[in-house]
């Protein structure tokens, strides 16, 4: 099987796992409709909190999108607790991804990665270093992405790599919490705040992609 087959084969897994987890939000939000499910999770207590964190904390380690547990953990803990143990999740995960890139998995996420991505990260981190590495954060590549090429970049430290993978998944997942508690609540104005909020950042994503096209596209004419 040669490399372009491995990829579609990815591509078609991907796309079926993304469909079966948006069947599984859409059958949760169904049968809790009463928050009998819910309620049942919070009766777990802190087991339930750990379970949830270590679910996403996995997804996070996949191409598959984490908004949509991140919803579910939303509805199941409400916005403060859910936004706080979905962004526990992803930070653990940017820890697990930075030890397998670095020392064991490098050919296993390579499979995922296409030079085009790799080179738009490498960019940013060669040019200007820890800023540069925040810079890359906000770009429209999945967050397991990032955590991989600059896991295995040499010149990117553990305390760089911790704290922007910190800070630059908070914007989103706030946007995310205010538009789902506009939807649901009764004060629209987080809505129109967090859907803004998310607007924003896909703007300066959309830039930021363009301008390394556009560097890339120099580089190559030369």
């Amino acid at each position: 099987m040669n490399q372009l087959d491995v990829k579609e084969n990815n591509n078609t897994w991907l796309i079926l796992m993304v469909v079966f987890l948006i069947a599984l939000i859409i059958l949760f939000f169904y049968l809790d409709r009463h928050n009998q499910l819910s309620q049942s999770i919070q009766a777990l207590g802190l087991a339930g909190i750990i379970l949830s964190v270590l679910f996403m904390a996995v997804l996070g380690m996949t191409p598959i999108p984490s908004e949509g547990l991140l919803v579910l953990l939303l509805k199941i803990y409400g916005i403060y607790e859910g936004t706080l143990y979905a962004w526990l999740g992803s930070f653990i995960s940017s820890w697990v991804i930075f030890y397998l890139a670095r020392y064991h998995g490098q050919q296993f996420f390579r499979q995922m990665i296409t030079p085009r991505r790799f080179e738009m990260v490498d960019h940013w981190v060669r040019q200007k270093g820890t800023s540069g590495l925040f810079i890359a954060r906000l770009l429209p590549l999945p967050a397991f992405v990032i955590n991989y090429i600059t896991g295995v970049m040499p010149s990117v430290g553990f305390w760089p790599y911790t704290w922007t993978a910190a800070v630059t998944i908070i914007p989103y997942y706030v946007g995310t919490a205010l538009v789902y508690a506009g939807a649901v609540g009764k004060t629209k104005i987080w809505l129109v705040v967090g859907g803004g909020t998310v607007i924003i950042l896909w703007a300066a994503s959309f830039l930021l992609s363009r301008e390394s096209k556009t560097r890339f596209s120099g580089e190559d004419s030369n």
